[in-house]
């Protein structure tokens, strides 16, 4: 096992990795911007060295200056985490060179999987279903109309080295088409340094599912089971949840063994997702592999009962996987919910600033993987991503159950967040019954934002009413306060401040 692990992340993901760390008794040693110097990951972990500026280029994504820290304090091994250099194939290069263990797969499978031109080839030869296509770059706009006609309108253009909805343009008719495709590949080639531009078959409104996969050095690969990821918002995941209502076992089984024939094939080891688009006719296609640990992989953790870090780790020291395919069990249902630092009434507009009171919720079957505490201050340079809550259950309705209790009972004060957005999903039919797709929580925010409109002076009336009752409260409670006669009891201030908060 290995001596010192070296976390090259922050926020809740190194949070994660720095506690399974001293579960397997590792120590941990963190890195760190000027930025994050007071961030919770820094206080967890036995060790912590700074890495620059708070800009990512100069810290986070700064290969040599986190090869040097872990060079300076004995670390044999790096966990990239994910985001940053998680999926940096000259990084996993760089580690190797330097006789440091990149907890991942190689940097050749990272490069395979991370083009997705490049994917769609080796899958199309591993014979893994994919959506009608381009297997490479659109060479000409010519080009570009000629296949589009003949697969049919309409038709996505996608970045070949991006995700994220980056680099990524629906297009309907072939008037379109053009002005799209000069589009996609300058936001490509701003977002990746690659503009790149494939074409392929739209399909609308379709199930985001994806299986996760965990190969070992030795040859040996298993599917875990599949995550719903539908819900999104701009192409980014919202809410997760594992397994997914539209699989059944026979299903299940066949996104798995397709999942782990396109790991094999790109000589895959440690934890991987392969993601996959759904039909209405339940037909699924190979869309990306993720080289790297899932954000919402504690969804697939509580169905299963297995500690995805601890595998990663175990897997990279060079064990065998414990378990084989058969003894693989999905139990019961588990939703993942983001918890974001924005303002989801306001274009969803990111909320730094300080944390001035923080409630975290708990309970049966609630997890909370947390990256944030009272008093620190959220910062702008980084993604807004503050906790993940999870909710498990013996079945979905138990899981929504929970979800829906714990998240009144958290509570952050000094910046926005999202938690508001959860109760509505949670509170719609749609959601409830399983009626969801890529398109769901955009219908779901038009409704509420058409609604808000036809409401009108009926808002108004509402707000001014709630304005007087809460001024009559304040009259009332000074009165109890001066012993008028005929007051009644004196209000609790904690009843004032609840009614207060209930009503604005």
């Amino acid at each position: 096992m290995f001596r010192k692990i070296l976390v090259a992340n922050r926020g809740e993901i190194a949070v994660r990795v720095i506690r399974a760390c001293r579960e397997l008794g590792i120590p941990s040693a963190a890195v760190y911007s000027d930025a994050d110097r007071a961030a919770l990951h820094v206080l967890m972990a036995d060790e912590a060295y700074s890495v620059g500026t708070a800009a990512a280029a100069e810290s986070y994504l700064n290969i040599s200056k986190i090869l040097e820290v872990a060079k300076c304090c004995g670390a044999d091994a790096i966990h990239p985490g994910y985001g940053f250099l998680s999926e940096n194939a000259k990084f996993a290069q760089a580690c190797a060179g330097a006789g440091i263990k990149f907890i991942g797969p190689s940097a050749a499978s990272m490069e395979m999987m991370g083009s997705k031109t490049r994917a769609r080839q080796e899958m199309e030869k591993a014979g893994v279903p994919f959506v009608p296509g381009t297997s490479r770059a659109l060479e000409s706009v010519q080009q570009a109309k000629e296949i589009a006609a003949k697969i049919g309108y309409p038709v996505m253009l996608k970045a070949a080295a991006g995700g994220g909805g980056k680099g990524m343009r629906l297009v309907h008719t072939a008037e379109a088409l053009q002005p799209s495709l000069e589009a996609a590949q300058s936001e490509a080639q701003r977002a990746f340094g690659d503009g790149e531009v494939y074409l392929e078959k739209a399909i609308l409104n379709p199930r985001h599912i994806e299986m996760q996969v965990l190969a070992d050095e030795h040859g040996n690969a298993v599917y875990l089971g599949e995550r719903e990821c539908s819900i999104q918002r701009r192409h980014q995941k919202v809410l997760e949840e594992a397994p997914s209502l539209l699989v059944g076992p026979e299903m299940r089984r066949r996104m798995g063994e397709v999942a782990v024939r396109a790991a094999k094939a790109s000589d895959y080891w440690n934890a991987g997702t392969v993601e996959f688009l759904v039909d209405a006719e339940k037909n699924f296609y190979f869309l990306e592999m993720n080289t790297r640990l899932q954000v919402e992989h504690p969804v697939t953790e509580l169905v299963t009962g297995l500690d995805l870090v601890h595998l990663q780790i175990r897997i990279a020291a060079g064990e065998e996987l414990p378990f084989r395919q058969e003894d693989i069990v999905i139990r019961g249902h588990a939703i993942e919910c983001r918890i974001y630092a924005e303002d989801a009434d306001n274009n969803f507009f990111p909320s730094p600033g300080k944390i001035e009171t923080l409630l975290s919720p708990a309970g049966p079957g609630i997890r909370l993987d947390n990256g944030v505490y009272a008093g620190w201050t959220v910062p702008i340079d980084y993604d807004p991503l503050l906790a993940k809550l999870i909710a498990y259950g013996q079945d979905r309705q138990q899981a929504i159950s929970r979800l829906a209790r714990a998240l009144p009972e958290y509570f952050v004060a000094g910046i926005k967040t999202n938690l508001g957005l959860f109760r509505r999903i949670l509170a719609d039919k749609s959601f409830q019954s399983g009626e969801i797709d890529t398109g769901y929580l955009e219908r779901l925010l038009k409704i509420e934002t058409d609604g808000e409109d036809r409401k009108g002076t009926a808002d108004v009336a509402a707000m001014a009413a709630a304005v007087f009752t809460v001024l009559e409260s304040r009259v009332t409670a000074s009165n109890n306060g001066t012993g008028v006669a005929g007051a009644g009891p004196a209000t609790s201030s904690w009843k004032r401040a609840a009614r207060t908060e209930g009503l604005m």
